[in-house]
């Protein structure tokens, strides 16, 4: 019989329209209806105990808790945690852990409001323990990054057709050196710490993946800017390249550079910025030099 320390937690699959239709004007007097992200409120309890309130889209809420709960160091692990219960109709989400997670109080106490939308918060100091952290040696050839931006490119997304949301994605290499890069989950939301909070959420609930079938090769997409907070929670996750449509900050900057952390930035079309970690990308600028002569 399992033990339940060794098994994953139960998660309910609470669900919730992502858009809703509204009733505009526009600069010629005309009305028409559009879609705009449907964001909500969501308190977390732990063990009873309240814990925070996340404002988010809701489009897979038992993921963002255990994704905020194992990125805020609150649980190492999904095996520290029997259930996770999301109740819309109390906006409401139910963590029951198998012993408690100590010193809640205490490690809780301390709260950094994060920069960027949807006012992201983290506990305790941000670069706790951060110098523990070790990467795997990946490299990413330009052929494959370009590759991850076509697939964001072509992705159906929220953004589309309604905006003011933020897209994040993981991606793993093909382990042969080829061009591709295979998108293996992709998550939106109002913001950008709550989208990789959901990935991390669903890293932990297939061990197997994170330990094993995902290997190493992994890669990180976010549309928002590279924060300390996403550098930091990156390589919390064991992903040592993360790209961004978006600049950087000079926090994100330093901790990439302490880690030995990959990051690329203005990643749209054929253009990009490598702001660190440049040794873990393996460049081929005939192929941009190539969409220029073509362009």
């Amino acid at each position: 019989m399992t033990r339940p320390s060794q098994a994953l937690p139960r998660l309910t699959c609470a669900r919730a329209p992502l858009t809703r239709e509204v009733e505009v004007v526009d600069e010629h007097g005309a009305r028409e209806r559009v879609s705009i992200p449907a964001e909500r409120d969501l308190t977390i309890y732990v063990d009873r105990r309240e814990l925070v309130t996340l404002m988010t889209l809701g489009a897979q809420p038992e993921l963002l808790v255990l994704g905020y709960l194992l990125n805020q160091r609150l649980v190492n692990s999904a095996f520290d945690i029997e259930s996770i219960t999301v109740d819309w109709e109390v906006a409401s989400a139910a963590v029951k852990t198998h012993a408690g997670i100590d010193r809640i109080e205490e490690r809780t106490a301390k709260k950094v409001v994060t920069t960027g939308c949807g006012q992201g918060s983290v506990f305790g100091e941000l670069m706790s323990d951060i110098d523990k952290v070790k990467l795997p040696d990946t490299r990413m050839t330009q052929a494959q990054l370009y590759a991850l931006v076509n697939a964001i490119r072509l992705q159906e997304s929220t953004y589309k057709s309604a905006g003011s949301v933020h897209g994040c994605a993981l991606f793993t290499l093909d382990a042969q050196g080829g061009s591709e890069a295979q998108m293996k989950i992709f998550v939106e939301d109002v913001g950008r710490h709550n989208a990789i909070d959901t990935i991390a959420g669903w890293m932990a609930m297939q061990p197997a993946d994170g330990a094993g079938a995902l290997g190493p090769a992994r890669v990180f997409y976010t549309t928002g800017r590279l924060t300390s907070e996403m550098v930091i929670k990156s390589a919390q996750m064991g992903v040592p390249i993360v790209v961004s449509r978006s600049g950087m900050t000079q926090m994100g900057y330093d901790v990439a550079q302490r880690v030995g952390l990959c990051a690329i930035g203005r990643a749209t079309n054929r253009r990009f910025i490598c702001y660190a970690g440049a040794d873990r990308l393996i460049l081929q600028p005939e192929l941009a030099d190539a969409h220029s002569r073509v362009a």
